[in-house]
């Protein structure tokens, strides 16, 4: 974990809105580099900060190669005009292992790190005594409550979500999620930059799951339950979705996908936080599956087996 050294500072509201030039992403890995991609490929000066310079290196490497996609596609008969692209994009970018430095003097900061609310509560807590007052702090969290996170720091009035999905890049969805305090300054600022970064934005209130993890995990979960009652195969049930209702993917496969210990992850979460939502609640097969390392796609077996490359 990152050293703090901490420098206090005292806030004040200001009534000037801010166009979002500087972006400091926290956190160097799928998320956090895709983040630091759509941010640096608009035209923004981005600083992509992680513990581990491997990562860092990693994800530069991953950001150049998705960057030179995105050129090909746009100027796929002006390949010097592609080549410009990445470069600038590029020139925009650097990278950091030390959270404070870049987050100083910078008008936005983004944490896309681990789904733990004490971690967050760490980083955010002693982020918030060196950076600059204006500048805005949003989690990337996909399960945690805004307002759960926020206690940590006093600028709740310039805190708030951007949920972004996976990848990053790809996904055209933004979901921008007001917290209790969040304020109106801040939700605007939110959502134009949203916008500037090339996502469709759309608003969520800090409930669980905000909107799409809300519908999604639920429905993952229903269809988990009725495999394991025995009600029909894992393939009948995603075949089901796919051709009676449209999916491009069955709920089975989804889960797969995702990662049957991050489904988990969120239903334990939120069971815990909600224990009297039956939606919520644990599934033994789901953690029988877990228990044993089936994990999905990312460990070769799940509800189905893959071939691990």
């Amino acid at each position: 974990m990152m050293q703090f050294k901490v420098i206090s500072r005292s806030f004040s509201a200001s009534s000037v809105q801010q166009a979002i030039k500087n972006v400091t992403v926290i956190g160097g890995g799928l998320m956090g580099s895709g983040i630091a991609q759509v941010a640096a490929q608009a035209g923004q000066n981005v600083t992509l900060v992680d513990v581990s310079p491997e990562v860092l290196s990693k994800a530069q490497k991953s950001i150049e190669t998705n960057l030179g996609r995105v050129a090909k596609k746009i100027y796929k008969d002006k390949p010097q005009e592609g080549e410009k692209f990445v470069a600038e994009a590029l020139g925009r970018l650097k990278t950091s292992t030390n959270a404070l430095e870049a987050s100083k003097s910078t008008d936005l900061v983004v944490e896309a790190i681990v789904e733990n609310l004490d971690v967050k509560h760490k980083v955010f807590k002693q982020l918030d005594d060196v950076a600059d007052q204006h500048t805005i702090f949003a989690s990337n969290t996909s399960s945690l409550s805004i307002n759960d996170i926020a206690t940590a720091i006093k600028r709740k009035d310039r805190f708030g979500g951007l949920h972004f999905f996976n990848p990053v890049p790809v996904m055209r969805l933004l979901e921008v999620v007001r917290g209790a305090e969040t304020s109106d300054q801040t939700y605007n600022t939110m959502m134009e930059w949203g916008k500037a970064v090339g996502k469709t934005c759309i608003t969520c209130k800090d409930t669980p799951g905000f909107v799409v993890n809300r519908l999604l995990v639920p429905y993952i979960a229903e269809a988990i339950r009725l495999f394991e009652r025995g009600d029909a195969s894992a393939r009948d049930i995603d075949i089901a979705m796919k051709l009676g209702a449209g999916y491009p993917m069955g709920p089975l496969e989804l889960a797969d996908y995702v990662g049957l210990d991050t489904n988990k992850f969120i239903l334990d979460g939120w069971h815990k936080k909600y224990p009297n939502e039956p939606l919520f609640n644990p599934i033994p097969l789901l953690n029988k599956l877990v228990s044993e390392g089936k994990l999905g796609v990312k460990t070769g077996q799940g509800f189905y087996t893959y071939d691990k490359k």
